[in-house]
């Protein structure tokens, strides 16, 4: 008999894993608390915005069920992801809270349940939360001993904003943090099922792999935090590039070629407060994390420079258009976003003008009046004295110079999507985060510095 699945929490990560699961032929039930969003799953309707998330819904709908329904989701299953909110307190840390509360929803139904039932934690918390947090609730309200009567593990997934399907259904490797052999072997197994590419499994105790899986993001926040140290520096050397310096890097087995890019630093619901977090945590231990504290302090400076260089180009008052105000592209997610940050801060002495593909709602909720919306590229482009590409999402490569109309314009493009492309048009005045804009200054500060 094929095993039977509930997702527990339908957000951004527990609807799209859902419908995964559910694609790969097996039956799905989800539950959240939120009536909305059970809704929507039941009418085939995605709850939130997500790459190929309403497609797959409706493909699979007679293997995917959602409900309010605790004891539905728990008896009608065989195994439990749960994936709901741990945001960050006042302090950086991960509250529980809402992990304490469906795992007491959870345990209250296994009290009833004579079948051996394994629940999987999926949020992202800090080392020690799962076993010494929530393993004792679910033993006090079932009434029942983990091991014994059901499984318990922590495995995360990593999967990115806007291709979260894809990312699930083809990991790099899956991680298993298990109480014990048995609820391992058990998860190994479903996900060798589930993962269309057979992905190898690490599988480790319950502790190693809560600290895996932050410890995985900071490196990478500072992989990327690095790639954008080197890019601001290749603006001040002649024929800098960073894109050259990158691939060239990338070549190294040591190091790798992905999140080397150089542009405007990370954000989104993520990767700015697992670094807070790992800090936090290391110093709750008598450790310290340095380096994820300097990461996350040098990320917060990166918009600060290229305020001033705006400030430094266009003329108070002039109108400024902003191409991409998500944190990255094919999302509608403006948290921690590095656009909105800018637009905030070029607001009080410009006029903000912006467009995203998907974002447009959100982040006029977040800026309100010190911005507007735009339903183009090309409508930002006709009112604007200056432009700034701030994700590279790829409709912003069919920006052309008859787009502007012949009007003089500043391109200040910090992904270098348009590079090349307004090399002798006259009046687009064109600079790249990345790639050397100097000019004989640049020269000149190499020549004073070697020529003694």
């Amino acid at each position: 008999m094929k095993t039977v699945y509930s997702v527990i929490g339908l957000g951004k990560l527990g609807a799209s894993m859902a419908a995964a699961i559910a694609s790969r032929g097996y039956d799905v039930v989800g539950l959240d608390i939120n009536q909305k969003n059970v809704d929507s799953i039941n009418q085939s309707i995605a709850p939130i915005q997500e790459t190929n998330l309403e497609e797959t819904i409706k493909e699979n709908k007679k293997r995917l069920i959602a409900t309010t329904n605790w004891e539905l989701a728990i008896l009608q299953s065989d195994v439990s992801f749960v994936i709901v909110p741990t945001p960050s307190d006042e302090n950086g840390s991960f509250s529980l809270e809402y992990a304490k509360s469906a795992f007491r929803e959870i345990g209250k139904v296994l009290k009833y349940k004579n079948d051996y039932h394994l629940i999987a934690l999926t949020s992202t918390v800090l080392p020690g939360s799962t076993r010494y947090g929530l393993l004792p609730i679910l033993e006090e309200e079932s009434g029942k001993k983990c091991g014994k009567d059901f499984g318990l593990c922590y495995s995360p997934e990593f999967i990115a904003l806007g291709s979260i399907i894809h990312d699930f259904l083809n990991p790099d490797f899956n991680l298993i943090g298990e109480f014990d052999e048995k609820a391992g072997s058990l998860l190994q197994r479903c996900y060798y099922e589930i993962m269309a590419n057979k992905p190898p499994c690490k599988r480790m105790s319950i502790e190693n792999a809560e600290l895996t899986k932050i410890s995985l993001n900071a490196f990478v926040t500072t992989k990327i935090t690095f790639a954008n140290m080197l890019a601001e520096l290749c603006t001040s050397i002649p024929n800098g590039d960073i894109d050259i310096i990158a691939d060239a890097l990338g070549c190294d087995k040591r190091i790798g070629r992905k999140y080397l890019t150089g542009g405007l630093g990370y954000g989104g619901p993520c990767f700015p407060r697992d670094n807070v977090a790992l800090a936090f945590f290391a110093n709750a231990i008598d450790g310290s994390a340095d380096i994820a504290e300097t990461t996350d302090e040098v990320n917060e400076t990166l918009t600060n420079i290229i305020v001033n260089r705006i400030y430094g180009l266009a003329n108070n008052n002039s109108t400024i258009a902003i191409l991409g105000l998500a944190y990255k592209p094919f999302s509608s997610v403006v948290e921690e976003s590095q656009s909105i940050i800018l637009a905030e801060r070029l607001s009080h002495h410009f006029n903000i003008i912006g467009y995203d593909p998907l974002a447009n709602k959100n982040a006029k909720l977040e800026l309100k009046e010190k911005i507007t919306i735009m339903d183009s590229f090309k409508s930002c482009i006709s009112q604007a004295d200056a432009v700034i590409i701030a994700t590279p999402d790829p409709e912003f490569l069919n920006i052309e110079a008859f787009d502007f109309q012949g009007k003089e314009v500043i391109v200040y493009d910090c992904w270098r999507l348009l590079k090349n492309k307004f090399d002798n048009v006259q009046n687009i005045r064109y600079y790249a985060l990345g790639l050397e804009n100097g000019g004989e200054y640049a020269k000149e500060q190499l020549k004073s510095l070697w020529n003694k």
